[in-house]
Parts: structure tokens; C-alpha cells; sequence
């Protein structure tokens, strides 16, 4: 209950400036100090602001326990303020595995204190004191990996440009926020918990591999990106490398999900959450066009161009919301179709507006997203057959033996069908340079 207001705070954690120090070309010691402190400020400006909203969501939730537990929670901003632009420039420096490592730590030592917490009866306060943990392990590990020490701020350090740069990336983040929010808010108001509990569980458990793959791509791709933005051939071939190794993961999951919709929903969630399968399948038919969608912003932000990033979330936020709001009259599965068309609707002109002041041309990169759609049509049969075929097995067995059926079938397609070949050998080659923390941009 807490995180939904907590969430909505943090868009305006670090005004968007750990991003303007992963993104500008060349910064000095001066810049990051003036930075730094400004998101120091901001942090403290966040946990008083969380502090006086903490009996508005206690009364809201009817449970007077959440002011303590908020105002605790909110002491994290403080820590994660001052965490910011360290881990920036860990990005900058392209430390990929020392972040990792970081964040592995963090988390054990969130785990950790969770158990001591339950063991001497803390009961929810275990999960906050997790929280509190594990920004205060990032933090220290952070600093320690980093090396850098702020300087005091200084007038005329010339941040102004950062500062708009990371205030159009927030103004986006809000617009985004809100269009990504509003389908569980209307659901709740008009259909009740039990619809909108089944939109966003199904919503959940697909966003969930998802961002298994578009988050560390981003955190990688970002920091490249930046530096290769004088560089257009470079740029050209890492980003295009970078869309077709998505593809080529999200397809074959996109396929499986679109097609095992029905038992990984039941094995995953239980028969009790039966009602969501429908919604699950509608939802998995534009979830390739997600994670692709999502590369848009390495292009705005690794060009500096966050202000063009905010006017087109000022044009798609109004057009994703009427769609939300016409599927309303259906339920959860109207807005699941609505919004699913409205995303596919928009993926052209979303990469038209982005792609015309990058290096990359229209035609390259839907060039680039033919084969894997090919992958996946060839796919789609033989897996629908197999189903057909063995349906009278377990969930269980099904999803088993359509995994295996996969398994068999991607180095097959590979094998013969020469373009899908050539695309994998290059996107195997990119995944481990990523995989040590070099890239050669080849």
C-alpha cells in the first residue's frame, strides 16, 4: 500500500540528473559536486514531503500503523540521494559487473536483515528494515567501488543545460506514469477488486520477463550509447545490434506465452486465478512490441534529446488513455484489447519521431525486426501442433514438452534458414562482449 505512494515520489527522486551525467559527452569534478548536493537537497525535500503525507496514507488505508512505516521507508530517499551520482558514473565508466556485484550485495544484505528481523518478531517491520538495508549496503558499496568524493557546489559550473536535460526526462517519466497507471485505476473505480486484480496479476506476469530483458539491456546500452554519440557509424551498428539481440529473446517468449497462455497462468497462479487468461493472452499479443519500444529511450536520452522525449509523451499519453478509457466498458478484457491496440498502433510513429535526428534510418531498423517476426511465425505452427496433438497432458507436461519442442526448434530454424543464421552468430557475439563489460562496436 505504501510502495504505490512511495513509487510515485521516486519519479522525482534524482530529477533525471544521474541520467545527465551518464549521458553528457565530458563533465568535471565541479559539475558532479553541484550535482550531487542538488540531490542531496531534493532527497531531503522528498522524505519531509513523504513525512507530512504519511497520516493522509494512513487515513486513506484506514490502518494507522502506515505513518510510522512511511515515514520509515521515506528515510531511504536520503540514502539513495546520496548514492545517485556514484553509481552514474560507475555507469559512465561502463563498471557493469562492480554494479552488479553491488547489487547482489545489497540485496543478500536486505535478505539478511529481513530473517534476523522476523526471527526476534519485527513481523512487517521486517520488510521495511529489508528496504532500509538494502539502499544503505548500495549506498556504502557505491562509494567505496566509485572512489569519487563531492566538492562543495559552485555558481557557474554550467549544470543548467543537466538540469533541463534531466527535468524533460522527469516530465516524461510522470506522463509515462500515469498512462501506465490509469487501466488499474478505472478498472478498480468501475468493475471492482476482483477485475482489477486479474488485469494486474496477468499484467504483472508478463511485464515480469519482460523487464528481465529490457532493464540490464538498457543499463548497458545507455552508458554506450552516450559515448559512441559523436560516433554515428558505431552508434548506428551497436544500437541495431542491441534491438535484434531484444527481438531475438522476446519473440520466441512472446510465441510461448501467446501459446501457453492457459498453463503458465493456471501452474504459475493457480485455478483460482483462471479469469486472468484471457486478459494474459490479450495482453502477451503486443508484448513484443514492448521491449522493442522501449530501446526509444536510449535513443533520446544518449542523444541529450529528452526534451523532444517529453513532447512525445505529451502526443502518446492522450492517445494511450482514450483507448483505456473506450475498452472500459468491457472490463479488464476490454482495456486489455484497447490498450494492447492502442501500443501498436503507436509503435511506428513512436521510432519515426525518435529515429529522425538519430543516425539511424527507418528502413534499417525495420529491417532489422523482420527476421525475428519471421522466427516467430515459424515457430507458432509447429508449437500449436504439439499442443493440439498432446493436449490431453498435465499442465505440467505441456509446458515441458513445448519447451523441449523449442529447444529443438530454434537451432534448427538457425541451422537452415541462413539470415536467421547470420543474425544469431552476430547477436551471440554482442551478448558476450556485454557479458564481460567491453564492447568493440564492430
Amino acid at each position: 500500500m505504501v510502495a504505490s505512494v512511495t513509487g510515485f515520489i521516486l519519479i522525482f527522486k534524482d530529477l533525471g540528473l544521474s541520467m545527465a551525467t551518464i549521458q553528457k559527452d565530458n563533465v568535471t569534478h565541479e559539475q558532479i559536486s553541484t550535482l550531487f548536493w542538488i540531490n542531496v537537497v531534493l532527497s531531503i525535500l522528498l522524505l519531509l514531503i513523504t513525512m507530512a503525507l504519511s497520516p493522509l496514507v494512513a487515513w486513506f488505508y484506514r490502518d494507522p500503523r502506515l505513518t510510522a512505516v512511511t515515514i520509515a521507508l521515506a528515510g531511504g530517499f536520503i540514502l539513495s540521494g546520496l548514492t545517485v551520482q556514484h553509481q552514474s558514473l560507475l555507469s559512465r565508466q561502463m563498471r557493469f559487473k562492480t554494479l552488479a556485484f553491488i547489487e547482489i550485495l545489497s540485496l543478500l544484505a536486505g535478505i539478511v536483515t529481513a530473517l534476523a528481523c522476523s526471527w526476534f518478531g519485527l513481523k512487517y517491520w521486517s520488510l521495511v528494515f529489508m528496504n532500509l538495508a538494502i539502499v544503505t549496503a548500495s549506498m556504502i558499496g557505491s562509494w567505496i567501488a566509485c572512489g569519487w568524493r563531492p566538492g562543495w557546489p559552485r555558481k557557474g559550473t554550467g549544470v543548467r543545460p543537466m538540469i533541463a536535460f534531466g527535468g524533460h526526462l522527469t516530465a516524461f517519466n510522470l506522463i509515462n506514469y500515469f498512462a501506465r497507471n490509469l487501466d488499474n485505476i478505472l478498472i478498480g473505480r468501475f468493475w471492482g477488486s476482483l477485475q482489477v486484480g486479474l488485469y494486474s496479476k496477468a499484467y504483472s506476469m508478463l511485464l515480469l520477463p519482460l523487464t528481465q530483458i529490457t532493464v540490464p539491456m538498457a543499463n548497458v546500452a545507455i552508458p554506450t550509447l552516450s559515448r559512441l554519440q559523436h560516433d554515428p557509424e558505431r552508434y548506428r551498428r551497436f544500437y541495431l545490434k542491441a534491438v535484434k539481440l531484444i527481438a531475438y529473446v522476446a519473440v520466441p517468449l512472446v510465441v510461448m506465452m501467446i501459446i501457453l497462455s492457459k498453463e503458465m497462468v493456471l501452474l504459475v497462479l493457480g485455478d483460482q486465478w483462471r479469469g486472468a487468461v484471457p486478459i494474459f493472452r490479450i495482453l502477451a499479443i503486443c508484448a513484443f512490441f514492448q521491449p522493442i519500444g522501449s530501446t526509444v529511450g536510449w535513443i533520446y536520452i544518449s542523444l541529450g534529446q529528452t526534451k523532444r522525449m517529453a513532447k512525445w509523451g505529451m502526443f502518446a499519453c492522450p492517445i494511450i488513455c482514450l483507448f483505456i478509457v473506450l475498452g472500459l466498458q468491457w472490463g479488464a478484457i476490454g482495456v486489455a484489447a484497447s490498450y494492447s491496440i492502442a501500443i501498436m498502433i503507436l509503435f511506428y510513429p513512436q521510432f519515426s519521431m525518435a529515429l529522425r535526428h538519430s543516425p539511424i534510418q527507418n528502413t534499417m531498423f525495420f529491417g532489422i525486426i523482420f527476421k525475428p517476426v519471421m522466427l516467430g511465425l515459424l515457430l507458432a505452427m509447429p508449437l500449436m501442433i504439439v499442443k493440439f496433438v498432446f493436449s490431453s497432458l498435465s499442465l505440467i507436461g505441456i509446458v515441458s514438452l513445448e519447451v523441449l519442442c523449442m529447444l529443438i526448434l530454434l537451432p534448427l530454424i538457425a541451422y537452415f534458414v541462413n539470415p536467421i543464421k547470420k543474425d544469431i552468430g552476430e547477436i551471440i557475439v554482442l551478448a558476450k562482449s556485454l557479458l564481460v563489460g567491453t564492447e568493440n562496436h564492430g
